[in-house]
Parts: C-alpha cells; sequence; structure tokens
C-alpha cells in the first residue's frame, strides 16, 4: 500500500519497542542486502515495531514513473512501515552520476528521518560507503536511541582492494569517518569472522563492542528441484543452456570479483561445446565482459538478466556448478553473500578466495567445491576441467554444502541473533 505526504508518525503503533532501519536498497531492489535486510526487518517484528527508510526501486540506476512526481513515499510492506526517498538515475559506469545519487539519498534520508516518529533503537548498514554509517550516527543523535551499525563490507578497504580511489587524502578521511561511526555504534555487527580481524586492525585491538553473524539466504524458499523441473528447463531452454554442463556465475558484476581476469581463463575451453558459462546479472563491468565475449567469439558465453526474486530458484538450480569468486584483498572486508544461494540449491563451488577469508572457511569446512587463491588462473584452468571431467563427483559434492547450512546458517538462525544482539543494547 502506497500512500503520498503521510508521516509515520501518525501510524498507530503497538507497544514494541521501536527500530528505524537505514536499508540504502529494499524489495522489490534485487540488491542482495535489501532482500536480506526485508528479511530480517520481517522477521524482527516479532519483537520489534520496524521503521524502514531507503531509496525508491532503482538498483539498476533507473527511478520507475510511478516514483517520480514526490520525495517521499510511505508504504506498508508486510507490517513494516517503509519510507521511500526519491533519487536521481544514475549509470554504474559514471562516477559523478553515482555520487549525485548516493549523497541525494544521505540528506533525503536525514530529512526522512524526522517523518519516522519516536524511536527506540536505529540500526544501519555499511551501505552506501561511508554514509551509511554516518546515518546511523545522526539518526542515533535525532532520535536519541540506541545504534547498531551493521558492517557488510569495509570501507575504504574495498575501494583501496581494487584500487577504484587512489587519493590518499581522501581515503584517509573515510577511514577516520567510519571509525568515527564505529566509536559511536553500541554494537558493531559483521557478517564474517575474517572481517573481525580487520575491525581489530582498524582500532589496534581496541575495538567497540562487536559481534559477528553470518548472512543467509531463505532455505525454504530456494532449495533443491528435480533435474527435470519444468520451470528450470523452461529457463535453460531461454537462455540456450539445454543440453550443456552450466559453469554459472549469479550476481553483481562488479569490480570485486576479478571476472574480467577469468574470462582470460574461460576462453581456453572456446571449442568446448558440451559446457557453457553463464553470467546472471549486471554490474557496472559488463560491458566490458560482453565485449571480451564478442571480440573472440566465446560462443559458450551467455549472458543473462537479474531475475526476480521469485524466479532465484530456477536460475540458480539451472547451474550445475557456481562460481564464488573475490578479488584479491578483499579477505576481511566482504563476505560473498552469493555462496548461501549455492550451498541452498545444493550445488558445488567453484571458488577463488584467499586463504583465512569467511566463504573459504565454510566452504572448506563443508567440503562443497574446490577452491584456490586469487590471480591463480592455471590452477583455475585445472579446476574447471575437473569438474567437466567428473561431473557426477561434483554433483554429490554440492549436496553437502546444503546440509551444512540447515545445520548453521539458516534465516531464522541469524535473525534470532540479531534479535539477541538488539535487545542487549
Amino acid at each position: 500500500m502506497k500512500t503520498k505526504d503521510k508521516p509515520a508518525e501518525n501510524v498507530d503503533r503497538s507497544e514494541k519497542p521501536n527500530l528505524l532501519i537505514y536499508a540504502h536498497y529494499y524489495h522489490p531492489d534485487v540488491a542482495s542486502t535489501g532482500q536480506i535486510l526485508k528479511e530480517l526487518a520481517e522477521g524482527m517484528t516479532t519483537k520489534f515495531s520496524i521503521t524502514v527508510i531507503c531509496v525508491v526501486p532503482s538498483y539498476g540506476g533507473k527511478v520507475d514513473s510511478q516514483y517520480k512526481s514526490q520525495k517521499y513515499y510511505f508504504e506498508n510492506i508486510n507490517g513494516i512501515k517503509v519510507i521511500r526517498v526519491r533519487v536521481p538515475e544514475f549509470s554504474k559506469t559514471n562516477k559523478i552520476s553515482r555520487i549525485r545519487n548516493i549523497l541525494t539519498y544521505f540528506f533525503r534520508a536525514l530529512i526522512a528521518t524526522t517523518k519516522a516518529g519516536k524511536q527506540d533503537y536505529v540500526f544501519s548498514i555499511s551501505q552506501p560507503p561511508i554514509l551509511g554509517g554516518l546515518l546511523g550516527v545522526c539518526g542515533k543523535w535525532m532520535k536519541k536511541a540506541k545504534y547498531i551499525y551493521n558492517i557488510q563490507d569495509f570501507n575504504p578497504e574495498q575501494i583501496m582492494a581494487v584500487g577504484y580511489s587512489k587519493n590518499k587524502v581522501l581515503l584517509h578521511f573515510m577511514l577516520w569517518l567510519d571509525k568515527f561511526s564505529c566509536k559511536r555504534a553500541s554494537s558493531v555487527i559483521v557478517v564474517g569472522r575474517d572481517m573481525m580481524e580487520t575491525l581489530s586492525n582498524r582500532f589496534k585491538g581496541q575495538c567497540p563492542n562487536h559481534t559477528v553473524i553470518n548472512n543467509w539466504i531463505n532455505e525454504k524458499i530456494i532449495h533443491p528441484l528435480p533435474e527435470d523441473d519444468q520451470h528450470v528447463a523452461s529457463f535453460k531452454k531461454k537462455y540456450g543452456l539445454l543440453g550443456k554442463y552450466v559453469i554459472m556465475y549469479s550476481g553483481n558484476l562488479g569490480l570485486y570479483y576479478d571476472l574480467e581476469n577469468i574470462m582470460k581463463v574461460i576462453i581456453k575451453f572456446k571449442g568446448r561445446t558440451d559446457i557453457i558459462f553463464a553470467f546472471v546479472g549486471a554490474g557496472s563491468i559488463k560491458n566490458r565482459l560482453v565485449a571480451y565475449k564478442e571480440k573472440n567469439n566465446l560462443n559458450n558465453v551467455v549472458f543473462i538478466p537479474y531475475q526476480a526474486k521469485a524466479d532465484l530458484i530456477y536460475s540458480l538450480n539451472a547451474g550445475d556448478i557456481h562460481w564464488c569468486v573475490s578479488a584479491a584483498g578483499i579477505k576481511g572486508v566482504s563476505v560473498p553473500s552469493k555462496l548461501y544461494g549455492i550451498m541452498a540449491v545444493g550445488k558445488p563451488v567453484l571458488a577463488v578466495l584467499e586463504e583465512g577469508s569467511e566463504a573459504r572457511f565454510i566452504i572448506e569446512e563443508t567440503q562443497c567445491g574446490l577452491v584456490t587463491q586469487p590471480g591463480n588462473y592455471q590452477e583455475i584452468e585445472k579446476m574447471i576441467q575437473k569438474v567437466i571431467n567428473d561431473r557426477d563427483k561434483y554433483k554429490l559434492v554440492g549436496k553437502l554444502g546444503r546440509q551444512y547450512l540447515i545445520q548453521h546458517l539458516t534465516k531464522d538462525h541469524s535473525i534470532q541473533k540479531y534479535i539477541n544482539e538488539v535487545m542487549s543494547c
């Protein structure tokens, strides 16, 4: 239900404590954090009355016409009060347009905070970089509330790892700001064991109160399907995957995954008509990947658009094995959430991850795939050859991931940890 110019404080509230979440992206946007925060918010409604402040649906850069007439929109989605702020459209390949988009969200989210009524807790994530944490601090002060900072990605460490900026003055200032946000949080929540080390390094061991809570995927919605499932077959037929061994990458085609160099490994399998490399998603380097495919006539590489959440189960099940990759330097900075989706459908993992990273810990603990270091392109080639030559073996390996996820990484398990952490502040 969408209304215009109706302040959230006019909506009846229960006696439950109020929790304000700065989500940046939120359902129906396909950003992984937006989906996680939707499930988190809805899972916490048993204990809190929740308001979410986010942008209008615009993850791909475009804003739907229904969200162009007002600066603020007030909605109710499954019992969650959602205040959406309009932002300018942007291109993921244009830094200036992205900065303008993010700054607009920041300042309009501050104004939206005044429309959110009384709040007992404020919860923000580390997106957009730096400003996500700063929003939480401002919300804490404005609402005189407890503040919980959920770091999904450390910045500027992530920016530095991929060389997105080399301005030392700017990077130093960004680090100071994010440390400022951490220090003012009642609790800092990170999403991987390796990220605790990064937090410790930031503060020379004198860390703010913190804990680790893994991300998740809804294992009841995303699960293995029979090989003859008609929806999976329809997906395969639509994108030319029928009768092929499908090596799939599903997610953001961005800077943090070294995909351009992995394409240089894929080209070595150019002549294999029995296999196909499928890239499902979009992002800042997609055009470069497509150009490389076309220049080198890679007929066994296909690019597929982002899938609606309702169809994600079919696209994930269409892959025989899935990539889970990060560029060098991402250890302790970010955890690829795509791993949970791969495990949920019981598929094996073709992983390129640094030693000591959270995702690699999980894969090695479960033995649900093959893994090597970023930059080890010869070993990546050998891993691809291994799974092609022994497909039945790796089909069984994938089931180990599903078993582990059910035991340790369910949605309900993680959400209960969030509830406990917030209520303990």
